[in-house]
């Protein structure tokens, strides 16, 4: 099948190369002429395990194209995904603008009945106006041409997002007949050839499961720290804890983690969209207003500790900092628990030694111009450690999951390690190491 993506972020980008990869001949298109020329090289805009294989392969083997040039690519396609972004407005809501001038650009430039399907993250509803907007234009225009609408939301982990898309555990489509089911069906049939993995409902009703997909794993997440925070008070173990209920097949062990809280594109993002949306509607959802309460909380735990073991006054003292990414197997910063961590820390006069294995350039765009000249960026682990008076683990790259004890004892002014992720085991005590974790 022939079909047109618009948007080469990450949603975009990582749905163009896989229906690639299947065959398909898909045009990736994209107002952003130095990004579009960068893709033809083969130059990522984002890290992602093996997304860049499958770019240079697909062009190599002519199914994958990158084009500034929308008229070019509808006119050789009948199904077109928008998969822009939609970033978090100032009031919380989601901000539709790059959905509707992508639905702009494709009623102007259409020549023929085609299929639109929402890949974006939107608000309830939102599938709907588009399709208002669209055939609003076209009928200005005077055409006759018609298009159909459809929901499929994504649920690509970042880090993993091409063995998700690949082998998808759910395809869930929102549309409004039989037609727009059975096209989809059809493009999506050879990632569930094994068995069916479809689950078809109506466009509001796939707009809103994106959602309350994120919604419920950072509830989990937030959930969980607060857990965590009550066993610190009350003597528990936490770890000890969530083995004791993650055990329970109702409950699973899947997001029980405890930790310095959640960031990325989504989580904080769609979160905040859903009380919003609820709230417009009259209704006041209690329980994600917290979880996002407690999450903005839970990034100032580590913070929280390293002032109660050092003080308030940081001054003269530097910290080696090991992880920036929100989370590991990504360069994505966004929301990431560092930023805060970083901020904080040199509020109060300290210096931080910084090493990530994908996101420092990301890191440096996001901080704070006047926090830049307090960070020194290493090139890897054990070159912020040299006499830095504690480690704070932010990210739980497996690269920091065994390292050289003896090392660090050596290197670290003091034997001190805040652990932000609860990765490391409590017999390191036995090397000497003070250790302070979430929750334990």
């Amino acid at each position: 099948m022939n079909i047109t993506v618009i948007g080469t972020g990450y949603v975009g980008l990582v749905t163009g190369a896989c229906f690639s990869k299947m065959g398909n001949k898909v045009y990736c298109v994209d107002i952003d002429e130095e990004k579009i020329e960068g893709l033809k090289e083969g130059i990522l805009p984002i890290f992602e395990p093996h997304l860049g294989t499958l770019v240079i392969n697909g062009q190599k083997q002519g199914d994958l194209v990158f084009t500034t040039d929308i008229k070019e690519a509808l006119d050789d396609t009948n199904i077109i995904f928008i998969a822009v972004g939609t970033p978090m407005a100032d009031d919380g809501s989601a901000n539709l603008d790059y959905i509707f001038s992508a639905a702009s650009d494709i009623a102007n430039n259409i020549t023929k009945d085609s299929l639109v399907v929402i890949k974006s993250t939107v608000p309830i509803g939102t599938g709907f106006r588009v399709k208002e907007h669209i055939d609003n234009i076209l009928k200005e225009k005077g055409s006759d041409v018609k298009i159909q609408i459809a929901s499929n939301p994504e649920f690509l982990k970042e880090g993993k997002a091409i063995e998700d898309c690949l082998s998808p555990d759910r395809i869930v489509i929102g549309a409004e007949s039989e037609e727009v089911f059975d096209m989809l069906k059809e493009l999506y049939y050879p990632f569930v050839i094994n068995h069916d993995r479809f689950v078809l409902m109506d466009v509001k009703s796939s707009e809103m499961t994106k959602y309350v997909a994120n919604a419920m794993l950072a509830t989990k997440i937030s959930f969980m720290n607060e857990i965590a925070n009550i066993c610190e008070v009350t003597g528990a173990d936490v770890q000890k804890v969530r083995l004791g209920i993650g055990s329970d097949k109702r409950i699973g062990y899947h997001f029980i983690y405890a930790g310095c809280g959640y960031g990325g594109s989504c989580f904080p993002k769609d979160v905040q969209a859903l009380i919003n949306t609820a709230q417009t509607n009259g209704y006041e959802p209690e329980i994600l207003s917290h979880v996002e309460k407690v999450n903005k909380k839970q990034k100032l735990v580590l913070v929280n500790k390293i002032t109660k073991r050092f003080g308030e006054d940081l001054s003269g003292m530097t910290f080696a900092m090991w992880g920036l990414a929100f989370k590991p197997g990504t360069d994505d910063v966004r929301e990431a628990t560092s930023l805060v961590v970083a901020e904080e820390l040199i509020k109060r006069g300290a210096r931080i030694n910084a090493y990530d294995a994908q996101a420092t350039e990301e890191f440096k765009k996001a901080i704070p111009d006047e926090c830049l000249e307090n960070i020194k960026f290493a090139q890897s682990r054990y070159e912020t450690v040299d006499n830095a008076d504690a480690l704070i683990l932010i990210t739980e790259w497996k690269e920091f999951r065994t390292p050289d004890w003896q090392y660090l004892i050596e290197k670290l002014n003091k034997s001190i390690i805040f652990d932000g992720r609860n990765i490391y085991d409590k017999k390191i005590e036995e090397y000497g190491f003070e250790l302070y974790q979430i929750g334990c």
